[in-house]
This record gives structure tokens, sequence and C-alpha cells, in this order.
């Protein structure tokens, strides 16, 4: 896996499908241009009910599986208060032909357990036990602390715009001993805060598993416990459960998670913070919590408080999509949605609901699929249902072109996601590159590495000043412009919960990433050259032309070289291991990342030193000319790995990140 493609696997896990600060652009044979078109009855609109709803699905999903590779799905809809169609699609178990069952086949659905958490919050607040606009430390036994003196409050984490960078230390993995208490969890991993609260989206799993452990503060019940009693109970879902390991009467009725259908079965992934995204369960037990939340809370909340948690409108870009209470916004058709998605490493789901329609969809599949399958097939789904069954005209009028260019010149350049890490070693990754704005040679606005998170590439028409359409899907880029300049930008699909800054000078990847490639270059070639020149001379009985301390710098100069060339390995190394298993990062590898963050800045600062020393002699005991300019480029290398060491934090003994 290479280097970008890590960054994805750490920012998607657990939120909505592949959510880097870059993702996988999709090839052109997707879920979206394969599936089956959406084709309204002869009166112009498809009826939904459960013949309709069963046959459009049963022509969508096994073609999207089959060409995605993936190894099985389930699909869920319900209206009206009863469930119109409950699929299982492909296998739970591809050695054993075990078929999904929507009953009782358990899937992961990752970040949509944060609804249950949500909701578990929501009740508290019924109870007076909860505020959502206190400070979260009331109800703490540690302390938050406040940035730019303003608190974290409750509603801040439900929106997630707590200011917390992202954490991805304890997140996920196959070892049951990486299980630790939540309370152990939410003290020893709370991350830096890099935004005042209240002011940018940006998604957070640390931040729900916070909520989760609030919610046990205030309830005196563990999370698990709650969940089963509060939750699971009421709304019989058997089937469900947030516990880990998973209990023994529901092992024989998980499914295998797959990288896709050409691979082995996986290890059942467990989740750290669990509130966050440790839920299995059937496709009938998330019918039953879907019904709930769309007939105003059921039996599990007030009337009053769902609506509050449905309707409310966090600040956001513009007219995009934003947060609710915990759901995020997903406007189709001039509808509006209510949603949210999940990934673990080898499940991925959405739940979508249409409150005034009183519709729900949910999908999982149990398999990342080819060249990203698994977000394609649930994009095409997603928008395929609305169209068929709540199509509405398309309004795309267009600004004038000229305006339009004018518009998408501003826009031109790199950004950085909200939800990165920051302050850590992690944010290495950055180096990866940022998310390329750039113009099509007919004005319009391209931006190639949000393409991933829908089905296909995106053509994106100014429709108003800074707010974009894309033609297929209807979905909007919008921007907020300040003073000329452009401050930030997002896309419907993650608005609520992420948006894109341009990304700062000092570790710009449009430049930086050119930089440090080249300046890796001329360390390699120092080094390599110090023992093939050793080679040659002894060859050929040739006299070095440095003597004393000319030569002990030169070597020394070529020592700290070769200590480079380590570290950036032994990163390298790293990145690696956990690409292969992202449990390995939070704990297994710790001695790793230690002794680089010692080797790191030790080899940069040497590397300066001895460079900037061995140049200074050379130039004293006047040196060839090729000999001072090999000197120079080595010192302006060893500052360019200097530079990359303070700003990417690649030092220190911190092991929250």
């Amino acid at each position: 896996m290479h280097f970008v493609r890590v960054l994805i696997v750490l920012m998607g896990l657990l939120g909505l499908g592949a959510l880097a600060a870059q993702v996988p652009q999709l090839q052109p044979e997707t879920a979206m241009e394969q599936a089956p078109p959406s084709q309204p009855s002869p009166e112009g609109v498809a009826t939904l009910n459960r013949q309709d709803v069963t046959a459009w699905l049963d022509g969508f999903m096994p073609y999207a599986l089959d060409h995605g590779r993936i190894a099985g799905a389930v699909v869920v809809v319900v209206k009206d208060g009863e469930t119109i169609a409950e699929k299982g699609y492909g296998y739970a178990d591809l050695a054993e032909r075990e078929p999904v069952d929507p009953q009782t086949t358990l899937f992961r659905p990752g970040s949509v357990s944060k609804l249950f958490t949500w909701t578990a919050v929501m009740q508290q607040v019924e109870a007076g036990k909860i505020d959502l606009d206190a400070d979260i430390n009331t109800y703490l036994d540690f302390e938050v602390p406040h940035y730019e003196g303003r608190p974290v409050t409750m509603r801040h984490l439900m929106t997630h715009t707590a200011g917390f960078e992202e954490s991805v230390r304890h997140l996920i993995s196959d070892r049951p001993d990486a299980i630790m208490p939540l309370r152990q969890f939410v003290i020893e991993d709370l991350p830096a805060q890099v935004y005042a609260p209240g002011t940018t989206p940006a998604y957070s799993n640390y931040g729900t598993a916070l909520a989760g452990y609030i919610v046990e503060r205030v309830s005196g019940m563990t999370f698990d416990d709650y969940i089963d009693q509060r939750i699971f109970t009421p709304l019989g879902m058997q089937y469900a459960t947030f516990r880990q390991p998973l209990p023994d009467r529901l092992q024989p009725f998980m499914s295998k998670g797959y990288v896709d259908v050409t691979q082995a079965p996986k290890d059942y992934e467990l989740v750290i913070p669990a509130p966050a995204g440790s839920l299995a369960a059937s496709g009938s037990a998330m019918g039953k919590f879907m019904i709930a939340h769309l007939a105003n809370g059921g039996p599990i909340l007030q009337p009053q408080t769902a609506r509050e948690m449905h309707d409310y409108r966090a600040p956001g870009v513009g007219p995009l999509n934003t947060m609710a209470l915990g759901f995020y916004e997903q406007w189709v058709n001039g509808r509006r949605a209510i949603a949210h998605g999940g990934d673990t490493q080898w499940f991925h789901s959405d739940l979508w609901l249409f409150p005034e329609e009183n519709v729900g969809v949910y999908i999982s599949v149990n398999s990342a699929g080819r060249n990203g399958a698994a977000s394609a097939i649930r994009s095409a789904l997603f928008h395929n249902f609305a169209d068929r069954y709540f199509p509405a005209p398309d309004d795309l009028t267009p600004i004038d072109a000229e305006t339009a260019r004018q518009h998408a010149e501003m826009m031109a350049g790199t950004y950085v996601s909200s939800r990165g890490s920051f302050t850590n070693f992690m944010s290495v990754l950055g180096l990866a590159g940022g998310i390329e704005v750039t113009v099509g040679p007919d004005g319009a606005l391209m931006v190639p590495g949000l393409d991933g998170i829908a089905a296909g590439a995106r053509d994106w028409i100014e429709v108003a000043p800074f707010v974009w359409r894309d033609r297929a899907t209807g979905e909007r880029l919008a921007a907020t412009v300040e003073n000329g300049e452009v401050k930030r930008f997002s896309i419907d699909a993650v608005s609520p919960f992420m948006v894109m800054e341009p990304a700062p000078a000092a570790t710009n990847p449009a430049w930086l990433m050119p930089v440090v490639l080249a300046a890796l270059f001329i360390v390699v070639l120092a080094a390599l050259a110090w023992p093939l020149r050793a080679i040659v001379r002894r060859r050929f009985s040739a006299e070095f032309m440095l003597q004393g301390r000319a030569l002990t710098a030169f070597r020394l100069s070529r020592l700290f070289a070769w200590l480079v060339i380590l570290a950036v390995a032994g990163w390298v190394a790293l990145v690696m291991a956990f690409s292969a298993d992202i449990g390995a990062i939070g704990g297994p590898l710790d001695w790793l990342i230690t002794l680089l963050r010692i080797l790191t800045p030790l080899a940069a600062l040497g590397l300066i030193i001895t460079a900037g020393w061995h140049l200074w002699l050379c130039i004293r005991g006047k040196q060839r000319w090729t000999m001072v300019l090999g000197a120079v480029l080595l010192l302006l290398a060893g500052l360019v790995f200097g530079w990359v060491t303070i700003q990417f934090n690649l030092y220190g003994f911190g092991m929250v990140y």
C-alpha cells in the first residue's frame, strides 16, 4: 500500500467512506456507471413499495457487488413505520458459501455506531442530566483544557466542532489486549485542540468516545449496559451489540470481513474508542433503529427531543450540508436527509433517513472491494434511490463563463483538511500531498482528490458566486471568501464535519515535497559516493584531496547522510507496518516511533553541522568548485530535513497521536 493510501486508511476509518485528505480516484468501471439506471414509472415517479424497491435492489446490488469484487452486503429500506425491503446479497463467509441473512447476519456499521451514542446523550438531556451547552468538564473527573478561553460543550462534541485534531493511536486493532476501559482511553488519548470550539468542523472519534464516557458518568451505568438496556431492549434489537470481544451468543452470526473476494477473511476488528464505532448489528436490527427515529424517537426519545436532534443546523460553509445533533445533512433532489456513514477496515456502511417522507435506507458491505467500490456503491445507491423515488427537475443554471473562470482561478491551489494531525509526528502524512484545486482548459473547477467519495468524476458547474453543483449528483461545493481570498471550502458529502483550508506556506506539499525528494536524492548520492570513491581511489592508488580536519568533516557529513537515510527508511517502514496492520500503531510499534523521534532530529542536526563544517573547510582550503558545490548542496539538503523535522514534529516523546 503506497504512502497516500495510508492517509486514506487512517482518516477514513470509522468515518464516512474514504474521507481522507486524499481520496483514491475511481476508475471508469464504478458502481454508478455500471449499475442499472433509475427507471421511474410511466407516470414519472416509481412507487416506493415492497415490490418495486425489492425488484430495483435485485437489479442493482448483485451487479454492483460482482463488479466491485465485494463478498456480501445487506440493505434495509423502511417506510411509514414498517420494513418494506430487507435483503442480504452475496456471502457472509465465502469459504463456507454462507449467504447473508438480513435478520441475523451481523455487519460492522463503523461510525454509524455514533448515532446510538448521540441517542443516549439525548436521553440524558431529556433526563436533565446533561446540558448541551454546559462545559463538559462539569461531567468529567478530569479536565479538558479551554482553548482560547472557550470551553467544549456537548453540542460541540455532537457537531464535531470541539476543535480536536485527529487521534489514531488507539483506534482499531485485532488484538484483544488492545481494548482498554473507556475512562483510560479518554484520559490517555486526549488529543490537542487546534481550533477554537464552535468554529471549525473537524471529525473526531475521540469526541464521540468522550460523550460515551459522559453518558457513563451521569447514568451510573457502563456504556455497554446503557445501550443494551436503554436502546437495544426497547427496540427489540436482539442481534446487536457494542460489546467487545463479540459475545459468545452472537459469534455464529458474525459476517467475515474482506479486502475483496480474492483474499482470505480478516480477524474481528476491535474499535478502541467503542462509542465511536464498535457496534455489530444485523440489517433487521438497524431497520428497527431507523423506524424509531422516523417515528419521532419511538420508544427511546420523546418527540420534542428527536426533533431537536434531527432539525438542528450547525453553522457551516455557505449553503452546504451541515451537522444536526449527531446526524448530518445530505440534501438530495430538494429533500433533506439526515444520515451517517461508517467504515472499519473491512466493513463500509451508510444510513439515511428522509424524515419528511418517513423513509429510511441502510446499507453495509463486508469488503472494501476494488478501486474504492464500497464508497462508489454507497453513493450510487443513495443517489439512484433518490432519483427513482424522489426525483426533481435539474435546475442547473450556470453563471457567466468569464466570472466562473475568474472564481475557479481564485480557488486554485493546495488545501489541507481540517480533519488531520497538526501537532504530532502523524502530521508528516501531509507531505503525501494536499487537496489540489485546479482549473480545466474550459475554465471549469477541478478537484480530482475528492472525486473518490462519489461514484465517478465530478463536473462542477458554478451556479452562484462561489457555489458549484456537480452535474451528475447535484451535490454542491462552496467556498468562504473574504477580501478576495478563499478561506475555506467544502463539498456536500463532507461539509458537516470537514472543511478544506489553504495549506500553510511553511508546509505546503506543492513545493515542499519536490524539495524533500531533491534533498533525499542529494543525500543518497553523497552517501553512496563515499564508499564508491574510496573503492576507485584504492583501485588506482590515488590520494584523496582532503586531509586532516577537512577529511574528518567530510567523513562525518557522509556518516550523518547515512543516518538521515536510515531515519527516512525507518519512517517508511513504520508507514508500511501500520498500513498492513492499523492496530500496530497502538502499542506494538511504540519502540520504533520513539527511536525514530530520537534519530531523526539527531541525524538532521548532525548533517547540518557537519555539512556546514565541511563547506567552510572546503572554502578555506580553496578546494575545487565541484567539491564546494557538493558541500553547498549537502548543507541545503540538511537544512531541508531539519525544516521537515521541526515543521512536522518528528521529535519528542509524547505518545498521543
